[in-house]
Formats: C-alpha cells, sequence, structure tokens
C-alpha cells in the first residue's frame, strides 16, 4: 500500500523531504507534485526502479521518453552535451517553469539511457520537487500519471490518486491539489525552437 505524505508547498518540512529521498535511495516510485501536474518518478540512478516505471508506462525502458526533474541548470553538463549561448537564455528564462525542453543528450547518462540522443530537461517552479532533487542529489525520473477518464485527462486530488495509484507506487506526496495541464515541451535540438506539445507554459517566451 502506498503511504500517502503531506508535505506543505511553502516550506517543505525537512524531514518529510528526508523520508520521500529514502524511499526513493531504496528503488521506491514516487508520486509528487510540480508545477502542472503530478509527476510519477524515481531515482535516476536506480535501474530497477526505472524499470518498474517503463513497465508501468508499458514501453521499453532505453526507448522511454522520461523527463529528467532537475533542481536547477547548475548540472546540466552532467546530463546534455555543450549548448550554445542562445539556447541558455532561453533556458534561463523560462526556468524554474512549466516547460520540458527537449535538448542533446551528454556522455554522462544514465547507463539505461546511454543511446539517447536526446533528453527531456524540467526545473518545475515547486519547492517541494525542488527540495527533494536536493536532498536526493540527483535528479528524478518524471513521467505524467494520465486518467482514464476522457473528460479529465490528468488526475488532481492526491487522495484520488492514492487510491488510484496504491499498489503500484511506494508513497503519494500530498502537495495540494495539482494542475491538470501539463508542462509545454519544446525542442531546442533543431535549428529553431520546435513545440511538441503546448501545455502550461507560454509560448511568449520564445
Amino acid at each position: 500500500m502506498a503511504e500517502l505524505l503531506r508535505i506543505y508547498d511553502e516550506n517543505p518540512a525537512p524531514k518529510h523531504i528526508n523520508k520521500v529521498v529514502e524511499v526513493l535511495k531504496k528503488g521506491g516510485l514516487i508520486i509528487y507534485p510540480t508545477d502542472t501536474i503530478y509527476g510519477l518518478g524515481c531515482d535516476i540512478t536506480n535501474n530497477s526502479a526505472l524499470e518498474k516505471i517503463a513497465r508501468i508506462k508499458n514501453v521499453k525502458l532505453e526507448k522511454a521518453n522520461f523527463s529528467f526533474v532537475c533542481e536547477d541548470l547548475s548540472n546540466l553538463s552532467d546530463y546534455v552535451k555543450q549548448i550554445d549561448t542562445t539556447t541558455f537564455k532561453i533556458l534561463k528564462r523560462c526556468l524554474p517553469g512549466p516547460y520540458t525542453f527537449i535538448l542533446p543528450g551528454g556522455n554522462n547518462l544514465p547507463s539505461v539511457f546511454k543511446k539517447k540522443k536526446t533528453v527531456g530537461i524540467r526545473v518545475p517552479n515547486n519547492s517541494i520537487c525542488q527540495a527533494i532533487v536536493k536532498a536526493l542529489g540527483n535528479p528524478i525520473i518524471s513521467t505524467s500519471i494520465r486518467d482514464e477518464d476522457e473528460v479529465l485527462e490528468y488526475s488532481t486530488d492526491p487522495e484520488l490518486i492514492r487510491e488510484k495509484w496504491d499498489n503500484l507506487v511506494d508513497l503519494v506526496i500530498d502537495g495540494g491539489y495539482g494542475d491538470n495541464v501539463a508542462s509545454t515541451v519544446i525542442d531546442l535540438t533543431t535549428p529553431e525552437p520546435e513545440v511538441i506539445r503546448e501545455g502550461k507554459g507560454s509560448l511568449e517566451i520564445m
């Protein structure tokens, strides 16, 4: 059974953040708040946890398009090839924020992602999310939790999310009601920025 853990966005309690990190380090799966929809994630360095998420999403791990949730842009070079000034300015202007940017994958990607030419980078404007990644010391994986309901595509109530995902994850963070609009996805590996999915993030920043 998944535990439901209430964490407040304004001042996330360190003891609660540490509890989440413990779950992640043991290979657990969590559902957590971002600045858009709730995300399903795990420690990016834990292969068995990554495999679990791939099975849940019914994709092959090496082909999965999971996003890397980072605390900020300081460790970008760990996972991304060197980017030009124009690209960096776009990232600096938009992050933290409700965007996923597709960038060229670097040489230091976790072993299961070594063959990937691109990687999706997220820096959500959410203090819970940022605190988890900071305490963990490396990114977490992010993938959406879609709802089967045709009207409501994404679940927003943490208690309902916990009911639905009870047997699939170890921990659901209750960070309050989530949004039901996903992040805007922009490909920055093309000559001009290409919008892959229009979501919560405004396109006027481009």
